[in-house]
């Protein structure tokens, strides 16, 4: 497994172990109680990490990485969906040009 996996296998485990934690002593706890709020946080961190993206900012840009896949992973695990789950839509857009599957999902 890749470090990227371990790193993001602990992170989601650590998440999951805050739900129902005290929101005034874990910065989690407190997102996971108001899925608004991390869904908000997750939009700004989505933007800074563009505005890193945009400006060329290679350490910018994996720092902003870092608070946005956190952010993904509290709104995940407020919202009840796995990463299995996620896997499983990416395993099945795997093959599908990205064109194709953007095509197929329109009505």
């Amino acid at each position: 497994m890749s470090q990227f996996a371990d790193v993001l296998a602990r992170l989601a485990a650590t998440i999951e172990s805050r739900k129902g934690g005290d929101a005034s002593a874990s910065y989690t706890a407190r997102l996971l109680a108001d899925p608004s709020l991390a869904a908000k946080k997750l939009g700004e961190e989505a933007i800074e990490a563009v505005i890193a993206a945009t400006q060329g900012d290679k350490a910018a840009l994996a720092a902003e990485s870092a608070d946005l896949i956190y952010h993904w992973l509290v709104v995940l695990a407020a919202a009840g969906v796995s990463l299995d789950e996620v896997a499983a839509k990416l395993e099945a857009r795997e093959g599908t040009s990205g064109l194709a599957e953007k095509a197929a999902r329109q009505p």
